[in-house]
Protein backbone atom coordinates (compact mmCIF):
# COMPACT_ATOMS: atom_id res chain seq x y z
CA UNK A 1 0.00 0.00 0.00
CA UNK A 2 1.57 3.30 -0.95
CA UNK A 3 2.13 6.13 2.05
CA UNK A 4 -0.86 8.26 1.15
CA UNK A 5 -3.13 5.55 1.05
CA UNK A 6 -1.83 4.60 4.08
CA UNK A 7 -2.95 7.82 5.62
CA UNK A 8 -6.04 8.40 4.02
CA UNK A 9 -7.25 5.08 5.87
CA UNK A 10 -5.98 6.32 8.72
CA UNK A 11 -7.32 9.68 8.92
CA UNK A 12 -10.61 8.01 8.18
CA UNK A 13 -10.52 5.42 10.96
CA UNK A 14 -9.98 8.43 13.08
CA UNK A 15 -12.85 10.72 11.89
CA UNK A 16 -14.97 7.21 12.32
CA UNK A 17 -14.05 6.91 15.84
CA UNK A 18 -14.83 10.89 16.60
CA UNK A 19 -18.32 10.95 15.00
CA UNK A 20 -19.09 7.55 16.70
CA UNK A 21 -18.06 9.11 20.32
CA UNK A 22 -20.73 12.04 19.17
CA UNK A 23 -22.94 9.70 18.33
CA UNK A 24 -22.85 7.49 21.47
CA UNK A 25 -23.73 10.44 22.94
CA UNK A 26 -26.96 11.44 21.23
CA UNK A 27 -26.48 12.04 17.73
CA UNK A 28 -29.53 12.07 14.96
CA UNK A 29 -28.61 9.61 12.14
CA UNK A 30 -31.57 10.64 9.91
CA UNK A 31 -31.21 11.71 6.87
CA UNK A 32 -29.49 15.29 6.75
CA UNK A 33 -31.87 18.21 4.32
CA UNK A 34 -33.18 21.43 4.61
CA UNK A 35 -35.37 19.66 7.22
CA UNK A 36 -35.31 17.17 9.98
CA UNK A 37 -36.59 13.81 7.69
CA UNK A 38 -36.46 10.87 9.64
CA UNK A 39 -35.55 7.67 6.79
CA UNK A 40 -36.12 4.24 7.26
CA UNK A 41 -34.61 1.01 5.05
CA UNK A 42 -38.10 -0.85 4.72
CA UNK A 43 -38.00 -4.59 3.21
CA UNK A 44 -40.83 -6.36 2.99
CA UNK A 45 -40.70 -10.42 1.25
CA UNK A 46 -43.02 -13.19 1.33
CA UNK A 47 -42.69 -16.11 4.16
CA UNK A 48 -40.71 -17.96 1.85
CA UNK A 49 -37.59 -15.18 2.38
CA UNK A 50 -38.65 -13.81 -1.54
CA UNK A 51 -38.68 -10.14 -1.73
CA UNK A 52 -41.90 -8.30 -2.64
CA UNK A 53 -41.37 -5.47 -4.76
CA UNK A 54 -43.64 -2.78 -6.73
CA UNK A 55 -45.22 -1.53 -4.04
CA UNK A 56 -46.28 2.44 -3.43
CA UNK A 57 -46.19 4.69 -0.82
CA UNK A 58 -49.98 4.00 0.14
CA UNK A 59 -49.05 0.02 0.89
CA UNK A 60 -47.58 1.66 3.75
CA UNK A 61 -48.47 3.22 7.10
CA UNK A 62 -45.91 4.95 9.96
CA UNK A 63 -46.55 5.62 13.13
CA UNK A 64 -44.34 7.51 15.28
CA UNK A 65 -45.00 7.12 18.75
CA UNK A 66 -48.45 6.15 18.01
CA UNK A 67 -49.11 9.53 15.75
CA UNK A 68 -49.95 8.28 12.45
CA UNK A 69 -47.38 10.38 10.43
CA UNK A 70 -47.46 11.69 6.31
CA UNK A 71 -44.90 9.79 4.38
CA UNK A 72 -43.12 12.43 2.17
CA UNK A 73 -40.56 10.77 0.81
CA UNK A 74 -40.99 7.05 -0.91
CA UNK A 75 -37.82 5.46 -3.17
CA UNK A 76 -38.80 1.71 -4.74
CA UNK A 77 -35.34 0.22 -4.36
CA UNK A 78 -32.49 -0.50 -7.23
CA UNK A 79 -35.84 1.19 -9.86
CA UNK A 80 -35.14 4.49 -8.01
CA UNK A 81 -31.78 5.92 -8.85
CA UNK A 82 -32.88 9.45 -7.46
CA UNK A 83 -31.25 7.96 -4.19
CA UNK A 84 -27.50 7.43 -3.39
CA UNK A 85 -26.70 4.58 -2.36
CA UNK A 86 -24.06 3.51 0.32
CA UNK A 87 -22.69 -0.16 0.28
CA UNK A 88 -20.07 -1.10 3.41
CA UNK A 89 -18.50 -4.62 4.15
CA UNK A 90 -16.81 -5.68 7.48
CA UNK A 91 -14.49 -8.26 6.48
CA UNK A 92 -12.80 -10.62 9.59
CA UNK A 93 -9.33 -11.07 8.11
CA UNK A 94 -8.47 -12.60 11.83
CA UNK A 95 -5.92 -15.86 11.80
CA UNK A 96 -8.90 -18.38 12.04
CA UNK A 97 -9.97 -16.98 8.09
CA UNK A 98 -6.89 -18.70 7.00
CA UNK A 99 -8.31 -21.73 5.50
CA UNK A 100 -10.53 -20.11 3.58
CA UNK A 101 -9.82 -16.57 3.07
CA UNK A 102 -9.19 -16.78 -1.11
CA UNK A 103 -12.63 -18.28 -1.43
CA UNK A 104 -14.21 -15.71 0.82
CA UNK A 105 -12.21 -13.00 -0.78
CA UNK A 106 -14.05 -14.02 -4.03
CA UNK A 107 -17.27 -14.21 -3.11
CA UNK A 108 -17.13 -10.37 -1.40
CA UNK A 109 -15.52 -8.84 -4.76
CA UNK A 110 -18.41 -10.89 -6.91
CA UNK A 111 -21.00 -9.48 -4.41
CA UNK A 112 -19.72 -5.53 -4.33
CA UNK A 113 -19.64 -6.33 -7.99
CA UNK A 114 -23.58 -6.77 -8.32
CA UNK A 115 -24.10 -2.74 -7.36
CA UNK A 116 -22.53 -0.41 -10.33
CA UNK A 117 -24.94 2.11 -9.03
CA UNK A 118 -23.30 2.45 -5.89
CA UNK A 119 -22.16 5.64 -4.91
CA UNK A 120 -19.08 4.32 -2.74
CA UNK A 121 -18.44 1.38 -0.99
CA UNK A 122 -16.77 1.33 2.20
CA UNK A 123 -14.34 -1.63 3.10
CA UNK A 124 -13.23 -2.46 7.00
CA UNK A 125 -11.38 -5.04 7.29
CA UNK A 126 -10.29 -6.18 11.48
CA UNK A 127 -8.19 -8.87 13.18
CA UNK A 128 -6.31 -7.56 16.40
CA UNK A 129 -6.50 -3.86 14.52
CA UNK A 130 -9.33 -2.57 12.03
CA UNK A 131 -8.55 -1.22 8.37
CA UNK A 132 -10.66 0.91 6.49
CA UNK A 133 -11.51 2.85 2.97
CA UNK A 134 -13.64 4.42 0.87
CA UNK A 135 -13.97 3.61 -2.75
CA UNK A 136 -16.16 5.05 -5.36
CA UNK A 137 -17.49 3.15 -8.45
CA UNK A 138 -14.00 4.67 -10.32
CA UNK A 139 -11.98 3.00 -8.13
CA UNK A 140 -13.41 -0.78 -7.84
CA UNK A 141 -10.13 -2.12 -9.31
CA UNK A 142 -8.15 -0.96 -6.57
CA UNK A 143 -11.46 -2.03 -3.95
CA UNK A 144 -10.34 -5.24 -5.63
CA UNK A 145 -6.23 -5.19 -5.04
CA UNK A 146 -7.23 -4.62 -1.41
CA UNK A 147 -9.43 -7.06 -0.73
CA UNK A 148 -7.11 -9.70 -2.55
CA UNK A 149 -4.53 -8.72 -0.73
CA UNK A 150 -5.86 -9.52 2.62
CA UNK A 151 -3.59 -11.06 5.03
CA UNK A 152 -5.10 -13.53 7.97
CA UNK A 153 -3.72 -12.93 11.36
CA UNK A 154 -4.63 -12.18 14.66
CA UNK A 155 -7.53 -11.91 16.91
CA UNK A 156 -11.21 -10.83 16.08
CA UNK A 157 -11.68 -7.14 16.75
CA UNK A 158 -15.82 -7.04 15.46
CA UNK A 159 -17.44 -4.61 17.73
CA UNK A 160 -14.18 -1.81 17.15
CA UNK A 161 -14.78 -2.61 12.94
CA UNK A 162 -18.05 -1.87 13.83
CA UNK A 163 -17.64 1.21 15.57
CA UNK A 164 -15.65 2.46 12.80
CA UNK A 165 -17.99 1.61 10.01
CA UNK A 166 -20.74 3.27 11.60
CA UNK A 167 -18.86 6.36 12.69
CA UNK A 168 -17.88 6.47 8.80
CA UNK A 169 -21.33 6.42 7.91
CA UNK A 170 -22.65 9.19 9.93
CA UNK A 171 -23.02 11.70 7.75
CA UNK A 172 -23.49 10.09 4.78
CA UNK A 173 -27.16 10.68 2.81
CA UNK A 174 -29.53 8.05 1.42
CA UNK A 175 -29.44 4.62 2.09
CA UNK A 176 -26.56 2.71 4.18
CA UNK A 177 -26.07 -1.13 4.07
CA UNK A 178 -23.76 -2.87 5.90
CA UNK A 179 -22.89 -6.00 5.07
CA UNK A 180 -20.36 -8.45 7.89
CA UNK A 181 -18.47 -11.30 6.90
CA UNK A 182 -17.08 -13.11 10.02
CA UNK A 183 -15.99 -16.92 11.44
CA UNK A 184 -16.64 -16.37 15.13
CA UNK A 185 -16.94 -14.09 17.90
CA UNK A 186 -15.25 -10.83 19.34
CA UNK A 187 -12.37 -11.34 21.02
CA UNK A 188 -9.98 -8.68 20.96
CA UNK A 189 -12.26 -5.14 20.90
CA UNK A 190 -11.89 -1.96 23.18
CA UNK A 191 -15.61 -1.53 22.60
CA UNK A 192 -17.98 -3.57 24.54
CA UNK A 193 -20.96 -5.32 23.27
CA UNK A 194 -23.09 -2.98 25.36
CA UNK A 195 -21.37 0.16 23.54
CA UNK A 196 -21.86 -1.87 19.82
CA UNK A 197 -25.76 -2.24 20.96
CA UNK A 198 -26.17 1.38 21.33
CA UNK A 199 -24.61 2.60 18.21
CA UNK A 200 -26.95 0.19 16.21
CA UNK A 201 -29.79 1.29 18.01
CA UNK A 202 -29.36 4.71 16.65
CA UNK A 203 -27.68 4.60 13.40
CA UNK A 204 -29.60 4.23 9.95
CA UNK A 205 -27.56 1.75 8.48
CA UNK A 206 -29.09 -1.99 7.61
CA UNK A 207 -26.94 -4.78 8.64
CA UNK A 208 -26.63 -8.08 6.50
CA UNK A 209 -24.30 -10.01 9.27
CA UNK A 210 -22.84 -13.26 7.53
CA UNK A 211 -21.92 -15.92 10.16
CA UNK A 212 -19.43 -18.49 9.02
CA UNK A 213 -19.43 -19.73 12.63
CA UNK A 214 -16.33 -22.21 13.54
CA UNK A 215 -17.44 -22.17 17.68
CA UNK A 216 -19.50 -25.33 18.93
CA UNK A 217 -22.18 -25.41 22.22
CA UNK A 218 -22.57 -22.30 23.77
CA UNK A 219 -19.80 -20.06 22.15
CA UNK A 220 -21.65 -20.28 18.69
CA UNK A 221 -24.49 -19.82 20.29
CA UNK A 222 -23.64 -16.82 21.48
CA UNK A 223 -22.07 -15.64 18.40
CA UNK A 224 -25.43 -16.20 16.71
CA UNK A 225 -27.73 -14.38 18.94
CA UNK A 226 -25.04 -11.55 18.48
CA UNK A 227 -24.89 -11.38 14.75
CA UNK A 228 -29.25 -11.85 14.72
CA UNK A 229 -29.47 -8.98 17.31
CA UNK A 230 -27.15 -6.80 14.96
CA UNK A 231 -29.54 -7.99 11.88
CA UNK A 232 -32.87 -7.19 14.11
CA UNK A 233 -32.37 -3.94 15.29
CA UNK A 234 -31.34 -2.77 11.93
CA UNK A 235 -34.06 -4.44 9.73
CA UNK A 236 -31.58 -6.60 8.24
CA UNK A 237 -31.36 -10.10 8.17
CA UNK A 238 -28.54 -12.52 9.98
CA UNK A 239 -27.32 -16.09 7.70
CA UNK A 240 -25.25 -18.37 9.06
CA UNK A 241 -24.07 -20.74 6.11
CA UNK A 242 -23.02 -24.47 7.20
CA UNK A 243 -20.51 -24.73 4.22
CA UNK A 244 -18.45 -22.67 1.96
CA UNK A 245 -20.63 -23.38 -1.30
CA UNK A 246 -23.76 -21.79 0.24
CA UNK A 247 -21.55 -18.87 1.04
CA UNK A 248 -22.30 -17.40 -2.68
CA UNK A 249 -25.89 -17.92 -2.69
CA UNK A 250 -26.10 -16.33 0.66
CA UNK A 251 -24.60 -13.21 -0.84
CA UNK A 252 -26.92 -13.27 -4.15
CA UNK A 253 -30.14 -13.41 -1.68
CA UNK A 254 -28.76 -10.67 0.13
CA UNK A 255 -28.04 -8.44 -3.18
CA UNK A 256 -31.36 -9.03 -3.70
CA UNK A 257 -32.99 -7.93 -1.03
CA UNK A 258 -30.63 -5.27 -0.97
CA UNK A 259 -31.52 -4.10 -4.77
CA UNK A 260 -35.38 -4.40 -3.59
CA UNK A 261 -35.29 -2.37 -0.23
CA UNK A 262 -37.82 0.64 0.08
CA UNK A 263 -36.95 3.52 1.77
CA UNK A 264 -39.64 5.89 3.67
CA UNK A 265 -39.15 9.36 4.52
CA UNK A 266 -41.07 11.35 6.52
CA UNK A 267 -41.32 14.79 8.23
CA UNK A 268 -41.89 13.99 12.34
CA UNK A 269 -45.25 16.09 13.49
CA UNK A 270 -43.21 16.24 17.32
CA UNK A 271 -40.58 18.59 15.95
CA UNK A 272 -39.74 18.49 19.40
CA UNK A 273 -35.10 18.67 19.09
CA UNK A 274 -34.84 16.61 22.50
CA UNK A 275 -32.47 14.02 21.77
CA UNK A 276 -35.01 11.52 23.09
CA UNK A 277 -35.83 7.76 21.57
CA UNK A 278 -38.84 7.99 18.92
CA UNK A 279 -40.41 4.55 18.58
CA UNK A 280 -41.63 4.04 15.14
CA UNK A 281 -44.02 1.61 13.41
CA UNK A 282 -44.15 0.89 10.20
CA UNK A 283 -46.77 -1.60 8.58
CA UNK A 284 -48.51 -2.66 5.36
CA UNK A 285 -52.03 -2.18 5.03
CA UNK A 286 -52.34 -5.02 2.69
CA UNK A 287 -54.62 -7.80 4.03
CA UNK A 288 -52.81 -10.15 6.47
CA UNK A 289 -53.81 -12.58 3.63
CA UNK A 290 -51.11 -12.17 1.81
CA UNK A 291 -49.15 -13.15 4.44
CA UNK A 292 -46.20 -10.62 4.07
CA UNK A 293 -43.35 -9.65 6.56
CA UNK A 294 -41.84 -6.54 6.76
CA UNK A 295 -38.36 -5.83 8.58
CA UNK A 296 -37.18 -2.09 9.25
CA UNK A 297 -36.07 -0.42 12.41
CA UNK A 298 -37.48 0.54 15.50
CA UNK A 299 -37.16 4.15 16.11
CA UNK A 300 -34.29 6.76 15.86
CA UNK A 301 -33.26 9.32 18.28
CA UNK A 302 -34.61 13.01 17.56
CA UNK A 303 -32.59 15.96 17.08
CA UNK A 304 -30.58 17.40 19.94
CA UNK A 305 -31.16 21.23 20.73
CA UNK A 306 -28.48 23.62 18.99
CA UNK A 307 -25.68 24.05 21.86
Amino acid sequence: MTRPAALSILALTLAALCMVSAAARGGQFSYKTGIDIAGFGVTVHTRAGEAVQNLTADDFEVREDGTLQAVTYFSAGAADAALPLHVGLLFDVSESMQRDLSFSRNAAIRFLDTFPKALDFTLVEFSDDVRAGRFTQAEFPRLVERIRSSKAKGRTALYDALSVYLGSAFDQTGRKVLVIYTDGGDTSSSRTWADTLRLLRGSDVTVYPIGFLESRGSARLMQQHQLMEMARLTGGRAVFPGSMKELEPMYGRIAAEIHAQYTLGYVPSNATRDGKWRKVDITLKRPSSEKLQLRTREGYFAPVPPR
